[in-house]
Order: structure tokens, then sequence, then C-alpha cells
């Protein structure tokens, strides 16, 4: 997931919950494919009341300062947008598709130019109509200040997006780059093509807002609804979130989200050995319960791994993601194409693994990619090591660069046991103290090292670090890393190896235009594999996801756009 401005509590928050969130996949437990659904034998019965058991709380509750992937899904539920992702298991979860729009939108032929329509009869929770006006509205207040947070994409691409303060305070009050000629009809202006602009409008900044309605600051304490479900209350800032049904929301214009239940009670702030111990007893409440943001570990799974009944509600899941170790050539001896080709040979991705829990918890990379179709996926390996890394390999390469008798690197991790932590390190460190490269570990409390690998003027020279998509193609996974025109020197940079190579921005700006998502990911894997060749990064490993689920849950649906059980999806018994 990708962070920009000040690493704000809400930044750092946000991306620790996509990493460590992770996930249910594309099938789990009393999925009526597999059970027969409900009751009735026909499927899931709509009714009952949903018990949602969380570790981070659902801060800021409001579509112009959230992600729409944040917060397990439970945004969608009140905020629906533009276009939505396909909710389905697995892969077909990773397609685009229509929301509150009547299709995907018709770009120019450059694609600068994207036309919406929005479907006839669409009703806020108290009834009056959603209009293009109430759109426009709600992208415009995601640009003012106190509501910051959310995606960035629409202050880099519409035109005078740049300068636009919201519709809040002095200044220009619309944005113009936005125009709304009928009721029905909104239509964005962008100052560059872009193809994937479907997928950047099932942001939450795309949620109608109607403009009397908003309370600016406050607007997170009852958000207008345009989904299945209303905000009843919000208690301390997202740590309990109660919703129920909002009678204006129509299943005939809406063909993706299911709205079993008839309430939804979200309840944050609690320990995440607790979640899954309640999980695991189901006792009560509890065994309509789920959660959206609390893996499975090691311990746990050992021990569910004794018990078929557990087994049986346990899902598994991807999203995408990588954890690699990263380099910044402006430190040395990184500047050397060959120390950092040696590191690659000698990494041993098997102790990896083991590190973060073994392979049922991680999958070993060598792409930067990950393994989804919808990100272009390409294999390649240009530094084999195998299993076990090649020392022979990388002291070869070493002696090439001028350090036949090893070399000594700092290796700077955060102090935690999560993916880019401790036992991470350790084993790195051991992998590359076999290719004679002597490594000494920096490590840092989970904050502070998130603001020192992203803050440009102190990145270090080797860390270890992870990134995700904020939606599934190649274009947010690999341009904010490579692409050197997003190079920041003062604030938060993700070009960690200050890459501006003007043909791989050609590059960028080529496959960014194109509207044929297939054709675009067909040369994202290829550039991936281009860029791989530099070893300007290590990937180490894709995680995987495993989440435990109430017993009287079912209809468990998990796609790979999020790998986040669907909460839209979900039935109660």
């Amino acid at each position: 997931m990708r962070m920009f401005g000040p690493l704000s509590r809400r930044t750092v928050a946000a991306a620790a919950a996509l990493a460590a969130t992770g996930t249910l996949a594309a099938c789990g437990p009393k999925d009526p494919a597999a059970s027969g659904g409900g009751a009735s034998g026909n499927g899931p019965a709509k009714g009952g009341a949903l018990l949602v058991l969380n570790s981070s709380p659902q801060e800021d509750f409001d579509p112009a300062r959230l992600y729409t992937s944040g917060g397990g899904n439970v945004p969608s539920l009140v905020f629906r947008t533009l276009t939505t992702r396909k909710r389905a298991a697995g892969a077909e979860g990773t397609e685009v598709v229509p929301d509150l729009a009547t299709d995907l939108g018709t770009p120019s032929e450059n694609a600068t130019v994207w036309t919406y329509r929005l479907k006839e009869g669409l009703k806020f929770e108290d009834g009056s109509p959603i209009t293009s006006a109430d759109v426009k509205y709600g992208v415009e207040r995601s640009f003012a200040a106190e509501l910051s947070g959310g995606a960035p994409y629409l202050r880099e691409w519409l035109i005078g997006g740049d300068t636009y303060q919201g519709p809040y305070g002095k200044g220009k009050k619309t944005l113009d780059s936005i125009e709304t000629p009928d009721d029905r009809t909104i239509v964005f202006r962008l100052r560059k093509p872009v193809g994937d602009f479907p997928y950047v409008a099932t942001q939450t900044q795309f949620a109608p807002v109607p403009k009397a309605k908003d309370t600016g600051v406050r607007y997170e304490e009852h958000p207008v609804s345009s989904g299945p479900y209303k905000v009843v209350r919000n208690t301390d800032d997202g740590r309990r979130l109660e919703l129920e049904r909002n009678p204006h929301w129509s299943e005939k214009l809406d063909d993706q989200r299911k709205a079993y239940p008839d309430t939804i009670d979200v309840r944050s702030g609690l320990d995440p050995a607790v979640i899954n111990q309640r999980l695991a007893t189901s006792s009560g409440d509890d065994a309509r319960a789920i959660t959206t943001d609390t893996n499975l570990g090691p311990a746990e799974l050992a021990r569910i791994g004794q018990d078929e009944e557990l087994k049986a509600r346990v899902g598994v899941g991807h999203f995408g993601y990588t954890t690699y170790l990263a380099f910044n050539p402006s430190v040395k001896p990184f500047d050397r194409p060959e120390v950092r080709q040696a590191i690659a040979y000698a990494i041993g991705r098997r102790s990896v693994v083991n590190a973060v829990g073994g392979s049922s918890l991680a999958e070993a990379a060598t792409t930067f990619l990950p393994e989804q179709k919808a990100f272009g996926h390409t294999p390649y390996d240009h530094f084999p090591a195998g299993e076990n890394g090649n020392p022979r390999k990388a002291r070869e390469v070493l002696a090439k660069a001028g350090h036949k008798d090893g070399l000594t690197v700092t290796l700077t991790h955060a102090t935690d046991e999560g993916e880019i932590g401790s036992k991470v390190a350790a084993a790195v460190q051991q992998s590359l103290e076999k290719a004679g490269i002597e490594v000494r570990l920096e490590g840092l409390e989970k904050n502070a090292y998130d603001e020192r690998r992203w803050d440009a003027a102190r990145t270090p020279g080797f860390f270890i670090t992870r990134w995700g998509a904020d939606w599934p193609a190649g274009y947010p996974f690999l341009a904010p890393i490579f692409d050197g025109r997003q190079i920041v020197k003062d604030g938060a940079n993700f070009n960690h190896a200050r890459l501006d190579d003007p043909a791989i921005n050609k590059e960028f700006d080529e496959i960014g235009r194109l509207t044929d998502l297939d054709a675009a990911a067909a040369r994202w894997g290829a550039l991936d594999k281009k860029i791989g060749e530099r070893a300007l990064t290590v990937p180490l490993y894709h995680p995987v996801y495993r989440r435990l689920v109430g017993k009287d849950i079912e209809n468990v649906v998990i796609s790979d756009w999020t790998g986040v059980l669907d909460i839209s999806q979900v039935a109660v018994r």
C-alpha cells in the first residue's frame, strides 16, 4: 500500500493494517458452494446480527479520508463508489465492475477524459436522490487539508488538482475539471492519460456526499449512507461502529453487495490473541463473529492443526504484497551493482520464510510483482540462489567488485516480530555470513523505523521493507518504487533506489495510457522483469494470510483484490 505526505498517526496505522491484516482467500469455511448454503439449502438467508472483532479501530470513518480497501471492507457497506471490485473469490475478484455507474466509464481517445453515467433511481439513506453533483462534491471535499488521508491520485491527475484546496474556507469552492452536465452525468478531465481510471474510481473519495449534510471533520460521526447499511453509532473514533440496514438501498441497483445480516457490530481495540481465542471458542455471540484485521500466527496454527472442526473454519488468503530488501545506492557500498547482486545470490529464502512462520504463512519470491495474473506477473529469477542461497556465486561476484575478503554492511529493520522485524533480519544475516558478508543489525521501534525508511533524507543504505498496491495492477505497485519522476527529495520517498531512467519513465507513461487492462498487465510484467536485472531490490516473499471465523458464519468470500473477507457477502446462521 502506498503512503503519502507526512507520516501521520493515521497514515502509519493504515500501512500497518494493510500489511499485517492480511486475510482470507478464495475458499473458506461454511462456503455454500461446498456446504449447501443456509437452512433452506438454497443459499444463505437474510437476517441475524454479525459481530466483527478487530484490533484496529475504524478511525476517520469519512470517505474523504479512507482507502476503499482499508478497514477490512467495512467502509464499502456504507459508501458506494462509481466502480467497485467484483465481489467474487480469488482471481475473479480482481476485476473492476460498475457500482453507482452504469459501466466502467467512457474514455476519450487518449484517456485524459473519463465520462460516467449514474444508474437511475439511486438514493441516500434519507430517501433523497443521489446525483452527479453529490459525487463531484464528495471528490472535492477530499482535497480539504482537514480531511486528508485518502488516496492522492486525483490531486496528481485532475487538471487543477495540484492547487485546489477543497470546498471549505477561502479560495475556489469547486474544481472545474469535474463537470456535471446533468444529474446523472459526471466528467473528469485529467492532466495525463490514465488507463487505470476505472480502478481509481473504486476509491472512497468517489462516494457521493450531499453538500447540505456535510459536517466537515464531524461527518465521520454520521456519514450519509449510499450503501446497504447506515451508521447508527460511531463511538470513540471508530472503536465501536454499529450499523443497521439502509431502507433506501436497492438490491436491484447493487448486484455486488449481498447484505445478509440485519445489523453489524464492529468492536475494535481488542488484543489479537483474545480475538483468535474468542473466535476459536465461539461461545454465545462470538459464534457469529469474524475479524477483518487479525491473522493466525504459527503457534495458533499449530494448535488449530490438531482440531478438525477449527481447521474447517480457517480461510486462506493472498493480497498483492511483497516483502523485500531495499538498497539506497547513494550509500556505499550499495552504489556497486555487484554488491547488490552478491546479496541477491546469497539470500536463502527458506530461512526467511521459516522466520515468519513457514510456508503456511509465506511464499518465497524472486519477482517484485506478486504472483497474480492481475498484476501481470512474469516469472524470473535473475540471481538464482535456490532455497538456501548460493554463497559460492555471491563470493565470486563480490571479488569482481573488489571485495574478495568479504565486507561489512548494516541492515536496518523493525524490532518487532512482524514481516520486516527481527526474525527476518536474523535470517538475512545468517545467509549473508555464509557468503563472507558480515551484517550488523540496526533495529528500530516500529514507528521510528517507518519514519526512517520513508524519509528521503535519512533512508538507510540497506533495509527490510514491503509494498502493496491500492488496486490489482502494475502501475500502483511499480511506479512509486521505480518511476524517477516520483522521487521525493524532501519528504516521504518510496523510490529508495533513486532510479530515474528516461526509458523506464517513458514505459510507465506508455503502459499507463492503455485502457486494455489485459494488455497493460502483460507489459507491466515485462517491465518488472527488466527492472529486476538491476538488483535494486531483493524480493524475499509474498505473505499468506490465515483467518479464523466463528462457527455460525457462512458464505465466506475472499478476493485477490484485498485478500480480506468480504463483509458484504457474509451471512450468519
